[in-house]
């Protein structure tokens, strides 16, 4: 293999496994408290184990109660689909430990006098977009996602019968002058049912291979090369099989290792934290170049001091490494992008309750929906970027 021809992997986990329950517990109490004052301050961490919960963190904003936030975390578990002996969500023991959000970390946050509200915090983050996909989104990870999106939403119209919640799948690509060529190997492990075998399990997850990837990328890729649940059986899973916490799955929130990651995770944050909005806009910026035609990829990393308002630095990479180009873009980027907390926010509408549903199948690639979620995903901007 050369340097433009190799494989890449990317995994995808779905909304039942044990992070993911976490991701959208926490994301959940983000929108609860949203909903209720739009500049409400949360960090909030889930843990979830063998029928057990714990929420903990910090919140500034409108007094909720335990019992409220308790009966919205069931009925998440309940959405996701758990309702077994070792987790459900009639019976999962619940904790909540919120508290108030630091004052130090507010004074700094705040706008005050002749200070402009600042990040929540330091840190760099990443923006990615490419053509592998109509989403502009790197092909291995976008079909990763797809298939366990697909197979829990038939799971949830009963449809996909004696598939449980928990499932991981994993796309290997070839690509061939830096372009995906074909799939050459695809697994899925999914939870089941103990009435059924591992080749039933296959039969009946196989068919979404086809339903997620377009045809002719899947045309060469042997039956071989297709693992389900290789370790023979997946009976006990979610968090009674694997301790859940929010935010370790921010490969797969993200680009599936095709770009890189700042490090810090998104669910459970407000968007005053620019781990989360900063990383959207990143990504925001990223698409709009792409999808303008002036670059076939676009790497976009920003970074953030706590207190400060504007960015330390804006970093940008074509795929055609023009420099020309490239600072024409990064003066485009400055004319046109308030990239301060305030001005993510005002610009992608990002103090709504629209976070639960990012909290699965990735925050990007994703389709803009009628209450804003995903409003980083339009592409309204791409006409500034064309010379």
């Amino acid at each position: 293999m050369t340097d433009n021809n190799y494989f890449f992997t990317s995994e995808s986990v779905s909304e039942g496994h044990p992070d993911k329950v976490c991701d959208r517990i926490s994301d959940m109490v983000v929108d609860t408290y949203l909903s209720k004052e739009p500049h409400a301050r949360v960090a909030c961490e889930t843990l979830a184990t063998t029928n057990k919960v714990v929420l903990a963190g910090e919140t500034r904003g409108p007094k909720i109660k335990n019992d409220e936030l308790i009966e919205k975390i069931r009925e998440c578990i309940k959405d996701i689909g758990y309702d077994q002996k070792g987790f459900s969500w009639k019976t999962a023991n619940i904790e909540t430990h919120l508290h108030e959000q630091s004052s130090d970390i507010a004074m700094g946050v705040d706008s005050k006098g002749n200070k402009d509200e600042g990040a929540g915090d330091q840190g760099i983050m990443f923006g990615y977009a490419c053509k592998e996909t109509k989403d502009l989104m790197p092909a291995p990870i976008h079909f990763s996602h797809k298939i366990l999106r697909l197979m829990a939403e038939d799971r949830k119209k009963g449809i996909l019968k004696g598939i449980e919640p928990d499932s991981k799948s994993q796309v290997t690509m070839l690509y061939e002058d830096e372009k995906p060529k074909k799939v050459t190997s695809v697994v899925i492990s999914t939870q089941h049912s103990k009435d059924i075998d591992r080749k039933k399990v296959k039969d009946l997850v196989y068919p979404y291979i086809a339903k997620s990837i377009p045809k002719e990328l899947i045309n060469d890729l042997d039956e071989k090369n297709v693992y389900v649940n290789p370790t023979g059986q997946f009976i006990i899973g979610g968090p009674d099989g694997d301790t859940g916490l929010t935010g370790r799955k921010i490969i797969v929130d993200t680009y599936g290792g095709a770009a890189p990651h700042g490090g810090g995770a998104f669910s459970g944050k407000d968007p005053t934290k620019v781990d989360r909005s900063a990383a959207y806009v990143a990504r925001y910026v990223a698409k709009n170049i792409v999808a303008s035609g002036v670059s076939d990829k676009c790497l976009i990393q920003l970074a953030y001091a706590i207190g400060v308002s504007e960015p330390l630095s804006v970093y940008v990479k074509l795929s055609d490494k023009d420099k020309n180009k490239t600072e024409h873009i990064k003066k485009i980027i400055k004319q046109n992008f308030d990239l301060s907390p305030r001005g993510i926010r005002e610009l992608l509408g990002l103090n709504k309750p629209i976070y639960q549903v990012t909290s699965a199948y990735g925050h990007f690639g994703r389709s803009p929906l009628n209450n804003g979620e995903f409003s980083w995903e339009k592409t309204d901007k791409k006409d500034i970027f064309i010379k």
